[in-house]
């Protein structure tokens, strides 16, 4: 880990914390959370046009898949990682991995979100 890959994150990761605030602050309604939805859905999007992108190209982008797909993309939402984890393991034809990946990470996730909850709650 470089200084100059640090400062590729950070920088990125401010703007995509930034622009999800904003979406959160446009699609702010009562009743559904539109704007996680729709933040996770373009992130993944996004990602998807990215690395596929940069697969193809003949050099490395290392500095913009820094920026760009860690950064960037990694403030704006992480589901955008996931999303790109689970199709990692779709390509490894790893069925065992990716359920487990993804039933860890939902129900895992949403457990210890509960069991944190509930910690401050009663505490």
């Amino acid at each position: 880990m470089t200084v100059q890959a640090v400062f590729l994150v950070a920088c990125g990761g401010a703007i995509g914390a930034v622009l999800r605030f904003g979406v959160g602050a446009m699609l702010k309604t009562p009743g559904f959370p539109w704007a996680t939805l729709s933040v996770n859905l373009l992130g993944s999007l996004v990602m998807g046009l990215l690395m596929g992108w940069l697969m193809r190209q003949p050099t490395p982008h290392e500095a913009m898949r820094l920026f760009l797909a860690v950064g960037l993309l990694g403030g704006f939402t992480t589901f955008s990682a996931f999303s790109m984890d689970m199709f990692t393991l779709i390509e490894k034809r790893d069925a065992l991995g990716l359920g487990g990946y993804v039933g860890g990470s939902l129900l895992g996730g949403l457990a210890l979100f509960v069991a944190g909850f509930l910690l401050m709650r009663t505490g």
